[in-house]
């Protein structure tokens, strides 16, 4: 209970006749407080606080505080910096204003991918087919693939990648920096999950543009096949890919017929949706994070770490990641289609 509350509750107490010491015995606050709350009372008549004396303020003032106001609702991406060398007052006390007067916090602008009204109608279809395709345990038996580019460079996060130093250190030799070469070597991979495992994680050899030929052959017929028979029994499960043009030939098509017992076909996932891949919303940022620590002087080592990292990615994590797929299926509904990754 507040002491604005508690003030209010032995007012009334004592205006109804109680005695002080009963106040006391009856409610459990402190006996200093409730003589307080009397003694203020009675000089008073009232319960609130008295006129504090002190130095009035200055600087935040209804008038000020009016002026940042309009300044936030001309523009809600201010600077606090800028609207500190504006106003000509501290940017402590600008702060103090967008917080405790004006209740307003700051939030990170997020990037989304860029979608249209068409884009949006197919996602909403899509995903609608896709709600009654996953029902029951039928999830479990979907396995979600992607290709992605890792660089020798390491990642960094400009927003959250952060290092304690001390006051000054920022402009020493103890202080951590990254540097970026134009063309830094690079590696594409190909891996997938589904709520039981993972695929083998795969490497495209250098220099060589995935075409439908290639992609049949080493990905699907010498890396994915062999690990479904083995990993389902012969058991039925689905294939989910993009729809990358070597994934959508027709000679890619007729493979994964001859292959596979199921895969969604272009009327069943969605194009620019890397937001409901479990791929691209989680497995290849946990990578990136086990690899952002170091800087790999070859691909050979950038390789190493890949497997190294891929073979720490359990079965649990799987089935949590994959779990997570309905929630973005009825979000990505509930937006009829539109972005979504912000309302989770």
């Amino acid at each position: 209970m507040t002491r604005e509350k508690e003030r209010i509750t032995v007012t009334e107490l004592h205006k109804s006749g109680m005695k002080t010491s009963d106040i006391v015995r009856i409610t459990g606050y402190s006996q200093r407080n409730v003589y307080n709350d009397v003694r203020r009372y009675k000089e008073t008549g009232s319960t609130d606080d008295r006129h504090r004396s002190g130095r009035p303020s200055t600087v935040t003032t209804p008038e000020m505080v009016n002026k940042i106001r309009c300044r936030i609702r001309r523009n809600s991406e201010q600077s606090m910096r800028k609207m500190s060398r504006d106003f000509g007052i501290d940017e402590k006390t600008i702060r103090t204003i967008v917080k405790k007067k004006l209740k307003l916090r700051s939030y990170k602008v997020t990037q989304h991918h860029f979608l249209n009204d068409a884009m949006k109608a197919s996602r909403l279809a899509k995903c609608c087919k896709m709600q009654c395709l996953v029902a029951g345990d039928l999830l479990n038996r979907v396995v979600f693939t992607d290709e992605k580019i890792f660089t020798v460079e390491p990642i960094l996060n400009r927003q959250n990648h952060r290092q304690l130093l001390k006051k000054g250190q920022q402009n020493t030799n103890a202080a951590k920096f990254v540097t970026r070469r134009h063309f830094p070597a690079s590696v594409m991979v190909w891996a997938g999950i589904c709520a039981t495992g993972k695929t083998p994680i795969v490497f495209i050899d250098r220099n060589v543009k995935i075409n439908a030929a290639y992609y049949q052959q080493q990905i699907l017929r010498d890396a994915f096949h062999p690990w479904a028979k083995q990993h389902f029994e012969g058991n039925n499960f689905t294939l989910q890919q993009d729809w990358a043009p070597a994934h959508s030939a027709k000679s890619t098509i007729n493979v994964c017929n001859e292959l596979f017992s199921g895969f969604w076909s272009k009327e069943i996932w969605p194009s620019n949706s890397p937001d409901l891949n479990p791929m691209d919303y989680s497995v290849w940022s946990i990578l990136e994070q086990k690899l952002s620590r170091k800087r790999y002087t070859t691909p050979e080592g950038l390789k190493a770490a890949l497997i190294a990292s891929w073979n720490e990615v359990t079965t649990e994590q799987c089935a949590t990641i994959i779990s997570n797929f309905r929630k973005r299926l009825r979000k990505c509904i509930e937006v009829r289609g539109g972005n979504f990754e912000h309302l989770l």
